[in-house]
């Protein structure tokens, strides 16, 4: 069973900060349930590929050289954890922040929210 932080770190950069389909495809399926759900502003992406297409939508909207990095430690009480991130150029003040809360279930992501805290 995962740990909820690792679950977390896993998210941001395997997931929403991976160019590759395949490989985040492959992580989605090691660390979401079947049916997890994502929300965010925008609204809501529910099942495995339903998610990866939203980090994909994500991702080509950035400019290549942007990175998600964690801002602070990873925050867990029972089965909810939390991670700020920045995202933008690498070595360079993130362009935009925000946090990531997971919903977790016997080792894999239920639900994710993610809100924005600077665009």
């Amino acid at each position: 069973m995962a740990e909820i932080a690792d679950l977390l770190h896993k998210n941001l950069s395997e997931v929403f900060g991976q160019r590759d389909p395949g490989i985040r495809a492959s992580v989605i399926a090691d660390i979401f349930v079947v049916d997890a759900a994502f929300a965010d502003e925008e609204g809501e992406a529910v099942g495995r590929d339903a998610i990866s297409r939203k980090a994909q939508e994500i991702i080509d909207q950035a400019p290549a050289d942007f990175v998600l990095a964690p801002i602070g430690p990873a925050r867990v009480v029972k089965d909810l954890g939390a991670l700020a991130w920045g995202f933008g150029p690498e070595a360079a003040e993130p362009v935009v922040t925000g946090v990531d809360t997971i919903l977790v279930k016997d080792g894999r992501i239920t639900a994710l929210y993610t809100y924005l805290t600077k665009s």
